[in-house]
């Protein structure tokens, strides 16, 4: 198999981290991006120059720009761009302030389209390379509790499937990966929490007790770097993939109630029409 060069955000930890030491341990080189640079003294120790530590964050553009830019300096090409940097805010809809929403897309949304415009005059030249957008179950359906991460991985879904049609003349791939849940401290330390309202005291309780049942074991993230090397060596990768035992159903349930409600109501959309 061919050395790739990979650019990968979020890696101080979870998904990026991990994907970060696979490609690495089988000889790929890595830039590797978190806003603390100590998070990857290891790496640095161990894969020396074949690891490009580079501090970031992903909300910056005139950064986004220049750390790809450097990625490239460095190791001379990218091959594979995986947008990984991210968070969950928890908060139902009237409780999110206006400083909490724009933070999450700021980060979740923008910072991936940021450093894909970076990433992109590159591939381009070379004709090829490999976006990699870690979306989410989150990024198709949706549940209480979480409607501005919806908001975000939606709107990042909309404009993958997008770019992926722009940018397939030019020989470069895009996917969406799709977790459910996983061991990532995701809904931990690096979430985000809206001021609870009282009137909807008893309905957070139901909608905790809800999501524990829905997403049961979470997911080993060490294990899905396995998955992510099949996708990224495939030679035509899918522009969609989950990750997990979970997503399928969810999916299926959903996107099944939708199509029954838009059958039941055709009349009225060709109504609608004249």
């Amino acid at each position: 198999m061919t050395q790739k060069t990979w650019f990968i955000t979020g890696a101080s930890r979870g998904f990026g981290r991990e994907w970060a030491i696979a490609a690495l341990e089988r000889g790929d080189s890595v830039a590797a991006t978190a806003r603390d640079l100590s998070t990857l003294d290891d790496l640095v120790a161990t894969y020396g120059e074949r690891f490009l530590p580079l501090r970031l964050d992903v909300t910056d553009r005139e950064a986004d720009f220049a750390a790809v830019r450097q990625a490239h300096e460095h190791f001379g090409r990218l091959d594979v761009v995986v947008n990984n940097a991210g968070y969950g805010h928890f908060g139902l809809v009237e409780e999110i302030s206006e400083s909490e929403a724009r933070a999450q897309l700021d980060t979740n949304l923008f910072g991936a389209l940021w450093v894909t415009q970076a990433a992109l005059p590159f591939l381009r030249e070379q004709g090829s390379g490999h976006i990699l957008q870690v979306s989410s179950i989150g990024g198709i359906s949706a549940f209480p509790l979480v409607g501005i991460y919806h908001a975000s991985k939606w709107a990042l879904e909309g404009i993958s499937q997008a770019l992926a049609q722009e940018v397939a003349p030019f020989g470069i791939k895009v996917t969406l990966i799709e977790p459910g849940g996983f061991a990532t401290d995701w809904a931990g330390s690096s979430s985000s929490r809206s001021e609870p309202l009282p009137a909807y005291a008893e309905f957070h309780k139901r909608v905790q007790e809800q999501r524990r049942q829905r997403l049961g074991t979470p997911g080993d993230p060490n294990a899905s770097a396995a998955a992510v090397m099949e996708i990224v060596d495939a030679d035509e990768p899918p522009l969609r993939c989950f990750f997990g035992t979970a997503p399928l159903d969810i999916a299926k349930a959903d996107y099944e109630g939708r199509l029954a409600t838009w059958e039941k109501w055709q009349p009225v959309a060709e109504l609608a029409q004249g």
